[in-house]
């Protein structure tokens, strides 16, 4: 099982946003989905525009999502964040919030995740908000203050926790990069979109000027936020072990591999096409787009065919040799 409490404000009294409730309602769409359409967070979603986002109703929402077991539990947040400098502690500011009850304290929240574990195996909390980055620190240790994240517990964050976070378009910034990684830019080979392939990939958007996301988790396996369809099909990469006996292993190529016979050389012409040959070269030519897959002493598959050379796995490539071999695939 696994559930997402998502929530977005943009109506302050004070200090309105424009783009939180776009971010929700984007980020519940998206999660509730798989990229094949299958089922895949149960998502509750609160928005300012549908009801007013009170501190009760925020914290009262936030600790049913801790209730109960589950795979994963999600918790996404976009709208005011604020570190109280009197008492160094980070707050989600909810719709009421003000000066000495800004909303929902960010210890509270990472407490609540620390002890649903391991009713709830994987808690990931996500925030697009101001001085977000607080999130995970021990309050009394101030701006040296260490992680105090509990087993299973992933935070990813729009800033750090001196920074602000931006609104462009309708939508944060952040988040804006959360769901392009989430549709897919940021997924493996396989398919699957984490939290920490989706850091990668906001990290490497967002340039050194910008406000700079953060990560932090404690976790011994990653959790899988999303899946969209694989770069290279699963029955090809469960073929890797065919072709490859062993990681080091060179396939032999040789112009029966190559279905043009138009471009080839021409004394290499009357070599027919072995069709068998073909699929396997066209599947590891897919390979080689990804990454999985090098030809020898060629530029391009195309020239390892027609010199018969050949090809061999990259240190990628092996390691999803040895994930089909082991049927993890």
């Amino acid at each position: 099982m696994k559930k997402a409490l998502v929530v977005g404000i943009d109506d302050y009294s004070s200090a309105p946003l424009n783009g939180c409730v776009n971010d929700a309602i984007s980020i519940a769409n998206t999660l509730e989905r798989n990229g094949d359409g299958s089922p895949n967070f149960s998502v509750r979603l609160i928005t300012s525009n549908e009801t007013h986002v009170s501190s009760e109703r925020l914290s009262d929402a936030i600790a049913d999502l801790f209730q109960g077991d589950a795979e994963t539990a999600l918790f996404f947040f976009a709208g005011h964040g604020i570190i109280n400098q009197e008492t160094n502690a980070g707050y989600i500011v909810s719709q009421d919030g003000r000066r000495g009850a800004w909303g929902v304290a960010l210890s509270d929240i990472l407490s609540m995740a620390n002890k649903a574990y391991p009713r709830i195996k994987s808690t990931v909390i996500i925030l697009d908000s101001c001085h977000s980055g607080f999130a995970g620190e021990v309050q009394a240790l101030g701006d040296n203050g260490i992680s105090a994240i509990g087993n299973g517990v992933t935070i990813l964050t729009a800033c750090h926790r001196e920074g602000t976070a931006a609104e462009a378009n309708g939508h944060g910034l952040f988040t804006e990069m959360l769901l392009d990684g989430l549709s897919g830019s940021s997924a493996d080979i396989c398919g699957r979109i984490t939290p920490a392939s989706v850091y990668s990939h906001i990290d490497q958007t967002l340039g050194p000027w910008e406000q700079r996301p953060i990560y932090k988790a404690n976790v011994q396996t990653f959790v899988t936020l999303r899946e969209v369809s694989p770069k290279i099909p699963k029955e090809v990469l469960r073929r890797l072990p065919e072709y490859f006996p062993d990681a080091t292993y060179e396939f032999p190529l040789d112009p029966s591999f190559e279905p043009d016979r138009e471009n080839i050389p021409e004394e290499l012409r009357h070599i027919p096409v072995n069709e068998n040959n073909a699929r396997v070269f066209k599947e590891l030519q897919m390979c080689n787009r990804h990454g999985l897959v090098v030809p020898l002493n060629a530029e391009h598959m195309y020239y390892a065919a027609i010199n018969s050379t050949g090809c061999k796995l990259t240190a990628l490539g092996a390691h999803y040799r040895k994930l089909a071999e082991m049927k993890r695939i």
